[in-house]
């Protein structure tokens, strides 16, 4: 791993790590803030379950994802889950912020600001392959050497089968010939 790496995982990971420990400590608050969005959630679900519950396990997701992302384990899965919670958040906190007066509509632009910031970060280390090549092209890079083996491989049947045909056609003929003469 790079020192980049190294160093700015933690840094980022830091923000999510502590804003969930926020919602498990606070799982009431979260809920309220949350209400729309847990409501629709605890409906779909096939089992039934609170909207406290529910702001438990997406502070749990996310001290969990920032953890494993900070540590470097499962980091491109940890950070597309924490890019899920950022941009869930970013939208919970735009609708419920305060607009009545200017120092709140400028915090509400800060906070989104903020948000998609730590959106976008998640969302670039969502896709961070740490210098190795993606599975899509190491797929790709092995469909394409298995077509090449392929084509040599046909290309040398072609042409053993071909010595083989000729071989037993000289053996046919001179067969023939003998039976032809004698």
């Amino acid at each position: 791993m790079s020192p980049v790496r190294f160093f700015a995982r933690p840094m980022l990971a830091s923000s999510f790590v502590l804003a969930g420990m926020d919602k498990l400590r606070n799982a009431d608050d979260t809920a309220t803030q949350l209400s729309p969005l847990l409501s629709r959630a605890a409906d779909a679900l096939p089992f039934q379950t609170s909207e406290k519950t529910l702001a438990r396990v997406i502070g749990g997701a996310q001290v969990g994802a920032g953890a494993c992302f900070a540590l470097g384990k499962f980091a491109r899965l940890s950070a597309t889950v924490l890019g899920v919670i950022s941009a869930l958040n970013a939208y919970v906190e735009w609708r419920s912020a305060d607009i009545s007066s200017k120092e709140g509509r400028e915090n509400r632009r800060k906070q989104l600001l903020k948000n998609i910031t730590l959106t976008g970060g998640v969302l670039l280390a969502s896709v961070d392959t740490n210098g190795k090549p993606s599975l899509a092209w190491r797929a790709e890079h092995l469909a394409a050497d298995a077509r090449r083996s392929t084509a040599h491989l046909a290309a040398d049947a072609r042409k053993s089968t071909g010595k083989k045909l000729k071989k037993a056609d000289k053996a046919v003929r001179k067969a023939v010939d003998n039976a032809v003469g004698a």
